[in-house]
């Protein structure tokens, strides 16, 4: 069985930063995704870094997001810089069956197994 354990979250000022992870048990073979979800918004992509290690970057997310991976772990990394209120959002990580090389920008549709999200909130 899968399980998707996502931390740090929380509350953050705006131009402040925040890490958030999300450690994969279960299942060796998939590839991570980020996304966020605000209220009254449609699930939108963060990020991904595929296992040739090629990161894609939502646009919201260019130039401010940074995803690292630690295997040894079965853990990804989601930092998170200049943040602004519009960055408040739930953050979930998501896993795919199987290693996805290259750049890959997914759908929600796209993902097998979900975390359960971590609130992030930026105060202006």
């Amino acid at each position: 069985q899968v399980q998707l354990v996502e931390s740090g979250g929380g509350l953050v000022q705006a131009g402040g930063s925040l890490r958030l992870s999300c450690a994969a048990s279960g299942r060796t073979l998939y590839t991570m995704a980020w996304f966020r979800q605000a209220p009254g918004k449609e699930r939108e992509f963060v990020g991904t870094i595929s296992w040739s290690d090629r990161t894609v970057y939502g646009d919201s997310a260019k130039g401010r997001f940074t995803i690292s991976r630690d295997n040894a772990k079965n853990t990804e990394y989601l930092q998170m810089g200049s943040l602004t209120p519009e960055d408040t959002a739930v953050y979930y990580c998501a896993l795919k069956r199987g290693r996805v090389f290259g750049e890959w920008e997914p759908n929600p549709n796209d993902m097998d197994y979900w975390g359960q999200g971590t609130q992030v909130t930026v105060s202006s």
